[in-house]
């Protein structure tokens, strides 16, 4: 059963409006925002990634969700597999504690479970947080007429883990992005209220682009040729149509992607201009479904592979 079959067979339990019809990056709750992400050993990380580089990923991609909703984080609750190496645990202790003081997050508890010497290492946080006074923003509040916007710079991270598996020279900035993904709290905090839809690029700019076009029953279309990519990405490949596709269906950018009315604009580069955020018009939503994209005014045939999926 894949990802999508099983979470559509959930959907039939999961009735509360809380979940908010299990499409979205986390639950509302009155005020509280939840969500839950799990990494696992193999999928997520590599066997011989640094247990503290672990631990921040653990952190930040569950935060990634609270800043999509625009919510200040309260705690988060830890769950653990331990597999009887003591090293490998005390430094992802130590790793817990530096990105939680990073961000100021307390942890509030969890649970650890023993799994099999050799099993790969599974693990799981819930962040809780505080939604703001406008309220949550949904994936599916995108307005036919809506400006497409994204921050930072998307592709890096799969860039990054090319370089760990040995396909490509290193350089620092896509390894780093790879390893500690940085959430925009503070910014989804900021343009809450300007936006109408807001969810973090966690699996592919497209794949993410067309659960929130699926999510608001309009069409998101995407130009390819404004998708910021970094210097450093493009110092390793070159700016064709082709990097810009795989930059956009990699994953682990922890970016986020928003829509808004064109006239929020000049608040939208405000507010990133004060937190010394970089945000990209990216295209706009229309009357359709599922995502359009062009590159350079020619219409593009969207990919098979959107981005990553279980």
């Amino acid at each position: 059963m894949s990802e999508a079959d099983f979470i559509a067979r959930l959907r039939a339990i999961a009735t509360d409006p809380a979940a908010r019809g299990l499409a979205d990056d986390a639950a509302v709750l009155g005020d509280l925002v939840l969500t839950h992400d799990m990494i696992v050993e193999g999928i997520h990380f590599l066997p011989d990634e640094r247990p503290q580089d672990v631990a921040w990923k653990l952190v930040a991609v569950n935060l990634s969700d609270l800043a999509a909703k625009g919510a200040a984080p309260l705690g988060v609750l830890a769950g653990y597999s331990l597999t009887g190496d003591e090293h490998w645990d005390a430094a992802f202790v130590r790793g817990l504690g530096e990105v939680l003081r990073r961000y100021e997050v307390p942890l509030l508890g969890g649970d650890t479970v023993g799994i099999p010497e050799g099993a790969p290492r599974t693990l799981g946080l819930t962040a809780i947080g505080r939604a703001p006074a406008t309220g949550a923003p949904a994936r599916n509040g995108v307005r036919p007429g809506d400006q497409i916007w994204v921050t930072g710079t998307i592709g890096n991270a799969g860039l990054g883990l090319a370089m760990r598996l040995g396909q490509l020279d290193p350089n620092e900035t896509c390894l780093e992005a790879y390893r500690r993904p940085q959430p925009q709290l503070r910014f989804g905090q900021a343009v809450a209220s300007h936006v109408h839809a807001m969810m973090d690029v966690s699996d592919g700019l497209l794949i993410d682009g067309q659960r929130m076009a699926e999510a608001s029953g309009c069409e998101l279309g995407i130009m390819l040729e404004t998708i910021p990519l970094s210097a450093a990405l493009l110092a390793v490949r070159p700016d064709v149509l082709d990097t810009r596709l795989a930059a956009a269906t990699a994953g682990d950018d922890y970016q986020l992607l928003f829509t808004a009315d064109p006239g929020s604009a000049g608040a939208i580069r405000e507010a990133a201009a004060g937190l010394d955020v970089a945000v990209t018009p990216i295209g706009h939503a229309g009357v359709g479904e599922g995502i359009m994209l062009t590159h350079r005014a020619q219409r593009i045939a969207v990919p098979e592979r959107l981005g990553f999926m279980h």
